[in-house]
């Protein structure tokens, strides 16, 4: 018995010592991690990452930046069963522990001592959330006392729901999808609130092991996973029976599902990108930020098609260029045609396509598309593909498939019906058209061609700057050049409207006499004598500027600018706050020959359109935060016409200067832009007003008649080709919005001979305006005080005589022709000296 007793004791004595040790081992950790462990308060402050994801004004997605998809999301909005899944997969007893699973330690303690390797870890859902936003992810035992610890401070700081939020939120679940509501979408394109049992418990066995047990790419392993889970469920009374049954026998349904965006917006969309990496540096693609823009969805939608519209119909009218490459018949007979097509890359609505068989007696040509598979080209999509030859110059009209494509031709074709961009790589393998040769060919596509020519349009709202549009060429995957804000050009004709405009400030009218007549000028710096013609090379004598704007006579303007003055006229160019970096300082600027981007331009027209006021294009509206606070308001814009200082100062209202910035933005040592945006007058409103008149016979009887197909009075514009028509422009507007359209090739050379602004520009201008415009009032430029309107004698300028034939014109009243008497001089004209006259016509 005392033996027994001993014993006893020593086992006492040994349990004790042993749990002392414990005891003090434990406590010596703790004392030593305890200081350099994060306080659980940062769980509340803590950003997760989220992308930066780009909105149109009327909340359509236009894009989304950054490596890790999540939408962060409460848990009141996480159906119950779908914790539940969760939890049976995870962690069984969240609600019972206190952080700590006692009995999952010992569990992983007896599978390290029995195979020597840490498996399952022991963790629960609050250990993970420790690791996951503060620790590692290092197997060691350092790294697992710290999150058993912070385990514990998080369990005495939240509350389970809490918790478990954030789990929810921070997970890892495969392809870039961090989080439930992402995976949700990425795996079944649907919100966590629509998924089925099934594909709950499939969500639910992804952090184990997002690859392992991915859907995607394990599937075996995944269906295995998720029955598992689905048994857990039923275990633990979280569904019934026959929800296991029926959950257990449903197929795998997970497909990926990449961002769909509802915009066709590239251009638009990097300028946003790059705005905001300028503003918050790379913290702009992890920090959530959402930017809202100015332009409105369908109007960007509309913009981006009319520019592709409109350069492939000038692509197809200078001929087909031939086939993309070329594939051996051997090749072709021995290889997979679906493998072949991936060497070519899709652009925009254009799929690549082998050409398989050309049949010219059924006139039906047979290709195998990317995404499509096989299907047929009817010779009626072809009829277009004349030769081309040179820019002037193609062949004849084709008369069947084969003056046009050969067997093993690679071309682009068009589908007829819409062709997702998604998944496109394995859309060949999976065409119900692949599996079996023999089946008839459901699919039909049209022969096309990527256009070598590019463009740009840029629409503003007039009054206040702000960006309606923008398409910076015709595919963003090909090319990232914005030439919207990146290009340089010779503005041509579109120019004119600015010498114009200085003229009738000068004290010149609409009715003021030019004479379109032949003019030469000698250089020293050129080898030949300057003879600048207009574009139909013919001459029309004594002209008003109002009929010389509205034609685009070139030697009108000459004239125009020479009295004026070169520097006076660049001066007034610098007034209206266009750039004259690249301008000439000869008489070739009154032609447009100066360089300014389709941007600058379509700003100028804007200050036109606006009634002469100063603006400044803008793109992004508001910015908020991952919260949804807005942390930036783009300035409210206000028209000024004097002591715009005092305006402005009456309009900031006060606030406290501990508010002068947001700390989003005040940490990145940015100021906050103003609340107002005060723009002054830097044009005559009645020489605008008049000019307005004048833009407005571009369109009903000049070279912008094109434009007349939208049926309005309020519009007006001007047309622009330069010399060889390398840039050819449309510039039109009313008083609330100003678009301008540009064609040309990157590299500047000929558009054609019979290439113009009207023909090239004007057809993408009016395509957008006509969707942008619809519903919309007639918007005319106020009229100020101080207009008259005369009749006057066209041949002369001045006051028609009782009797004669005359036309009524506007002028500004101290420029108005004298009143008639009886002796005045009927050559005479508005109010111009004799001797101004004749310096104008000779």
């Amino acid at each position: 018995m005392s033996h027994l007793l001993r014993t006893s004791r020593l086992f006492a004595w040994l349990f004790l010592t042993g749990l002392s040790v414990a005891v003090i081992v434990t406590s010596g950790f703790y004392l030593y991690l305890r200081p350099g462990l994060p306080p659980v308060h940062q769980l509340l402050d803590i950003k997760l990452q989220t992308p930066l994801r780009v909105y149109s004004k009327d909340n359509r997605l236009i894009a989304e930046f950054g490596e890790k998809r999540r939408a962060p999301i409460t848990i009141e909005q996480i159906p119950t069963i779908q914790l539940q899944a969760f939890m049976a997969a995870e962690d069984a007893r969240f609600y019972e522990h206190f952080g700590v699973d006692i009995k999952g330690l010992a569990r992983a303690a007896i599978e390290l001592v029995s195979t020597g390797e840490i498996q399952s870890g022991g963790s629960t859902i609050t250990m993970q959330v420790a690791k996951n936003y503060f620790l590692s992810r290092d197997r060691t035992f350092i790294r697992k006392f710290n999150e058993i610890l912070l385990a514990l401070q998080i369990e005495r700081e939240l509350d389970k729901n809490r918790i478990l939020e954030l789990y929810l939120n921070k997970i890892y679940l495969g392809n870039r999808a961090y989080g439930i509501a992402a995976a949700a979408q990425v795996y079944y394109n649907k919100p966590v609130s629509e998924l089925s049992l099934a594909q709950m418990a499939m969500l639910a066995g992804l952090p184990k092991a997002p690859s392992a047990f991915n859907p995607l790419a394990n599937p075996d392993r995944a269906m295995i996973r998720r029955n598992w889970i689905l048994g857990r469920m039923r275990d633990l009374g979280y569904i019934t029976p026959d929800a296991h049954e029926l959950a257990v026998s449903a197929p795998i349904t997970a497909s990926y599902n990449s961002t769909e965006t509802e915009v066709d917006a590239d251009y638009v969309a990097e300028m946003a990108r790059s705005e905001m990496v300028r503003r918050f540096g790379e913290d702009a693609y992890t920090d959530g930020y959402t930017v809202t823009l100015t332009v409105d969805g369908e109007n960007q939608q509309v913009a981006t098609e009319a520019l592709r519209n409109g350069l492939e119909a000038y692509d197809r009218r200078h001929g087909f260029r031939g086939p993309i490459g070329q594939i051996d018949e051997d090749i072709l007979a021995t290889s997979e045609l679906s493998d072949i097509i991936l060497n070519y890359p899709r652009v925009e609505s254009l799929l690549p396509a082998i050409v398989e068989e050309v049949d010219d007696e059924s006139g039906e040509v047979r290709v195998y598309a990317r995404v499509v598979g096989p299907a047929v080209m009817p010779f009626e999509t072809m009829t277009w593909a004349r030769r081309y030859k040179t820019e002037n110059l193609t062949g004849p009209e084709p008369e069947k498939p084969s003056d046009v494509v050969s067997p093993g031709d690679v071309v682009y074709v068009r589908a007829q019906e819409p062709v997702q961009a998604s998944s496109e790589a394995d859309a060949d393998e999976s065409s119900p058209q692949a599996d079996d040769p023999e089946q008839p060919t459901a699919a039909t596509v049209a022969l096309a061609q990527i256009p070598r020519v590019e463009g740009a349009l840029i629409s503003l709202e007039a009054k206040t700057g702000a960006i309606q549009a923008l398409a910076g060429g015709y595919s963003f995957g090909q090319s990232k050049y914005n030439r919207a804000i990146q290009a340089r050009r010779q503005p041509g004709s579109t120019f004119k409207p600015f010498l114009y405009l200085s003229a009738l400030e000068s004290g010149m009218t609409p009715a003021t006499i030019y004479n379109d007549a032949p003019i030469v000028f000698d250089d020293s710096e050129l080898e030949t004598a300057w003879r600048p013609q207009n574009s139909s090379g013919q001459f029309y004598g004594p002209t008003r500027l109002r009929e010389a704007l509205y034609r685009s006579r070139n030697l009108v303007s000459i004239r125009l600018l020479r009295d004026l003055g070169i520097e006076k006229t660049l001066n007034y160019l610098a007034q209206l706050e266009i750039s004259t970096e690249n301008m000439p300082d000869n008489l070739s600027l009154s032609l447009g020959s100066g360089q300014l981007t389709p941007m600058e331009l379509a700003r100028g027209m804007a200050v036109i359109a606006n009634g002469g006021y100063d603006v400044e294009p803008y793109l992004i509206e508001t910015i908020s935060d991952f919260s949804g606070e807005i942390i930036y308001q783009a300035p409210k814009t206000i028209l000024c016409d004097e002591n715009c200082n005092e305006v402005a100062e009456q309009a900031i209202p006060e606030t406290d200067e501990s508010d002068a910035a947001t700390p989003a933005n005040a940490s990145q040592g940015n100021e906050e832009p103003p609340e107002i945006r005060v723009m002054p007058r830097l044009a005559d409103e009645r020489a605008v007003f008049i000019l307005h008149s004048m833009m407005q016979d571009v369109i009903r009887r000049g070279t912008g008649r094109r434009a007349l197909a939208l049926g309005r009075d309020d519009i007006a514009g001007k047309t622009g080709t330069t010399n060889e028509q390398k840039d050819t422009w449309f510039a039109g507007f009313n008083h609330d919005i100003a678009t301008t359209t540009w064609v040309g090739f990157d590299q500047p050379a000929p558009l054609g001979r019979r290439e113009f602004g009207a023909s090239t520009a004007l057809p993408i201008w009016l395509d957008y305006m006509e969707v942008a415009l619809e519903g919309a009032p007639s918007s005319f430029m106020p009229r100020p005080n101080g207009i008259v309107n005369i009749r006057i004698n066209p041949e002369t300028g001045q006051r028609a005589r009782p009797g004669e034939d005359g036309v009524f014109e506007v002028f500004r009243e101290e420029d108005a022709p004298p009143p008639l008497t009886s002796d005045t001089d009927g050559d005479r004209n508005g109010g111009s000296e004799e001797d101004d006259l004749s310096r104008r016509i000779f």
